[in-house]
């Protein structure tokens, strides 16, 4: 009986790749598509590949709306990424992006130069990337005190990674509502938008570099699906059948930390993505890790692309802040999946 329960979850998640990840990636191509199209300025995807757009068409293609959604698409990836594998390393199902610090690092970051910008006074052909860098700095500051400490003092335990993501959470709320209150009035409302989340700011020069940092931490994160398995039956059972679980950690926090950081740097704080995404993805596809990161990664891209899409076209030529629109999504999902989770 056991083993035909086995052969059942095994048909169960083959047919899961079967039919779940390319619909996935149809939903991505629709989003995609439809994102192209609307907007203050209509623009006709036939007319593009024929080449008979007008001169405006073309130039909010190519310039405002082209970098915006590819963005877009890169933030859901990353964050539904990077919430897969954290919920499988740590086995929480609530584990998230922001768990770790990884998001509140960033967004110390960014806040820093917001605040502190016109002070330092950073010009030239590094003005663009002033705010990415400050960004990524601030995260990969706070992911590398995560592991030292974790490693020196605990030896890199689960438990204490996450005691320590949850005091550099506390730390960097603290140092940005110290910014907040010496911020004039510019820089507030400019740093509250920030940290609500857009991408209007989108352009190719930050854009470029972003894309080939997401793919190396994205790669690296689709890589871990065995280990990741194997890790949910423990850490012990894990090493005794082959996997190096202090190296599966350094992976997954590095590159979870490298691909958010990305995100949070060129969009601000998108909410519930990395929270809700692989909750929503398991239960089409089944447990397997190597589904789930997959199927995150397409229907991540997906979600954030047409809450994107909903946020600068409800209430037009104005616009939401996108993790309003992220939130207004996830939340109620989430509640229904704890309603699931216990229906009586």
């Amino acid at each position: 009986m056991r083993k035909l329960g086995s052969r059942a979850l095994s048909a169960v998640e083959s047919l899961g790749f079967h039919w779940a990840l390319p619909t996935y990636a149809v939903l991505l191509v629709f989003s995609l598509a439809l994102a192209l199209c609307l907007g203050a300025v209509d623009i006709s995807i036939p007319a593009l590949l024929r080449g008979t757009a007008s001169d405006l068409e073309t130039l909010v293609m190519y310039e405002i709306r082209g970098p915006r959604i590819v963005l877009a698409a890169i933030v859901g990836s990353s964050l539904a990424l990077a919430g897969t594998a954290l919920q499988g390393l740590f086995r929480n199902p609530l584990a998230d992006p922001g768990l770790i610090g990884v998001s509140s690092g960033a967004a110390l970051g960014a806040v820093t130069m917001i605040v502190f910008g016109s002070v330092v006074g950073l010009g030239g052909w590094f003005a663009p990337y002033a705010m990415p860098a400050s960004a990524m700095v601030g995260a990969m500051a706070c992911t590398s005190f995560l592991y030292y400490y974790s490693a020196r003092k605990a030896g890199f335990n689960v438990a204490t990674i996450l005691l320590v993501g949850i005091a550099i959470n506390a730390l960097a709320g603290v140092l940005i509502g110290f910014l907040q209150y010496a911020s004039d009035n510019r820089e507030l409302r400019s740093l509250v938008f920030w940290m609500l989340g857009s991408f209007g700011g989108a352009n190719w020069t930050t854009l470029i570099p972003a894309i080939a940092i997401s793919a190396v931490a994205g790669t690296v994160l689709l890589a871990q699906g065995r280990g990741l398995d194997l890790m949910q039956l423990g850490e012990s059972e894990a090493q005794y059948l082959g996997i190096n679980t202090n190296a599966l950690k350094r992976w997954v926090i590095v590159a979870a930390a490298a691909g958010v950081g990305v995100g949070v740097a060129l969009a601000g704080i998108v909410g519930f993505v990395g929270l809700v995404e692989p909750h929503l993805v398991r239960l089409t596809t089944g447990a397997g890790h190597q589904q789930v990161l997959l199927g995150s990664a397409l229907m991540g891209a997906a979600l954030v692309v047409m809450s994107d899409t909903i946020a600068r076209t409800l209430v037009a030529p104005a616009e939401i802040p996108v993790s309003l629109v992220t939130s207004a999504i996830g939340a109620p999902f989430f509640l229904w999946l704890i309603w699931r989770s216990h229906p009586s």
